[in-house]
């Protein structure tokens, strides 16, 4: 039985395009340029920051996000950055007597735009809070304590095979790979995306499994 349901973030519930925007904008670089370097390191299986590396070899990404902060060119997110199947999905779930939690590898200032969105949630929190971020097992373990419920209750949803549906398979939770944003599509149909115990193309789809008949 499913208790709780917990997702990911970035191209789970917003999409990614405004915050590589604006590192494309702060570098200096087209956007086109940018977009196709994540790609490629997507392709690849390493980290979406290393596109930023590619740019700039010597970037301190911490350093350069605090810039834009004083510049206010910092993280925004608004109504527009939600995909439009999150809200009715939540609601969807929450309704169906299911806890639903947000836990993500994002920094503390993101957690706090999602906070101000009034997600229909019951808890929320990001890794720049936690101080760890996934793939750690520990990442996993605060995100069971977040639901509330036996890890085998839990089901961690996302679009990222290797960070989200084999750690938190590993953690002892159930599993639903979501074929969206650059990573959700090209390894879709990969070994660690076909281990989940659930594979869909939209929260929509999610919120179905535990409507009532």
């Amino acid at each position: 039985m499913i208790r709780a349901v917990a997702f990911d973030i970035g191209e789970t519930l917003i999409r990614d395009d405004r915050g590589w925007g604006a590192w494309a904008d702060w570098l200096d670089v087209s956007r086109h340029t940018l977009s196709a370097l994540v790609g490629a390191v997507v392709a690849q299986g390493r980290d979406n920051a290393d596109a930023l590396r590619l740019v700039r070899p010597d970037i301190d990404i911490e350093a350069e996000r605090a810039a834009m902060e004083r510049a206010g060119r910092g993280e925004s997110l608004d109504e527009s950055d939600l995909y439009p199947d999150v809200r009715p999905s939540l609601v969807a779930l929450r309704e169906a007597g299911i806890r639903v939690v947000v836990a993500g590898n994002q920094t503390r200032r993101a957690g706090e735009l999602l906070r101000a969105l009034d997600l229909p949630v019951d808890a929320l929190a990001v890794s720049g809070e936690w101080g760890v971020a996934k793939p750690a097992p520990s990442f996993f373990a605060r995100t069971i304590e977040l639901a509330g419920a036996a890890a085998d209750e839990v089901l961690y949803v996302g679009d990222h095979p290797q960070n989200d549906v084999v750690p938190a398979a590993r953690a002892g939770m159930r599993t639903a790979h979501l074929r969206r944003g650059p990573l959700g599509h090209l390894w879709a149909d990969s070994e660690y995306a076909r281990a989940a115990d659930w594979r869909i193309g939209s929260l929509a789809e999610l919120a179905n499994l535990f409507l009532p008949e």
